[in-house]
């Protein structure tokens, strides 16, 4: 697989945005003209309205206004993901998801307006973070990280000299209660439609993947 592989997102829930996420509309109902639109740039995110239009039979100036719309409103977006571990530049040889539980008393707002304070630079955080969620857990909340290394001592290492620390310095000494790890050992879906070991080709969804097995919701 490619280093680039361009991914487009897709119709999900609005509770997956953060809540002052100036996007942010109340849910809607896709029609069909818009999933249509939606599998062929799920498909290549990469195409023009010119070859969304011929793809799905859609008037370009109907996909055009539909993409935009689309866009405006926070359904469809769009990401490249390069693939820095052993199957692309080989930066990374390892991958862990680290679950951090905070005792009660660390808050969700305080949790987002830590993450939204975060400067405009590339950081130690930008360079490990491969992905990251806002969870609960027992009522309780935490944080879901998937961090990369060159080792898995090398994530420890990190993640002990450098991100507990600043996690600590943010919300409290005593603020985290438990802290679990598990190792990845491989990738196989993103984002619903992109199955790694099988649709994918060229950083792209393989041309002979059939439309009906690309979901854009109801």
């Amino acid at each position: 697989m490619d280093t680039l592989e361009l991914l487009a997102a897709f119709p999900c829930s609005m509770s997956w945005l953060m809540p002052d996420s100036p996007r942010a509309t109340a849910p809607r109902e896709l029609d069909e003209q818009e999933r249509k639109i939606l599998r062929a740039l799920v498909r290549d995110p990469r195409q023009s309205d010119n070859a969304v239009g011929e793809a799905t039979g859609v008037n370009v100036r109907t996909v055009s206004r539909r993409r935009q719309r689309l866009e405006q409103e926070g359904i469809l977006s769009y990401y490249a993901n390069v693939d820095l571990g052993a199957s692309g530049s080989g930066q990374y040889k390892t991958r862990h998801l680290y679950t951090i539980k905070f005792r009660i008393g660390v808050t969700y707002k305080q949790l987002v307006e830590d993450i939204q304070r975060e400067p405009a630079v590339r950081s130690v955080f930008t360079e490990i973070l491969f992905e990251s969620h806002i969870a609960e857990i027992d009522g309780k909340l935490a944080m879901l990280l998937f961090i990369d290394g060159e080792s898995d001592l090398d994530i420890v290492q990190t993640v002990q000299e450098k991100l507990i620390p600043s996690l600590l310095r943010n919300h409290g000494a005593d603020s985290i209660e438990e802290i679990s790890t598990v190792r990845i050992l491989s990738q196989v879906r993103a984002m619903r439609n992109y199955v790694l070991p099988v649709n994918m080709r060229e950083g792209l969804i393989r041309d002979d993947w059939p439309d009906e097995a690309i979901y854009v919701g109801r």
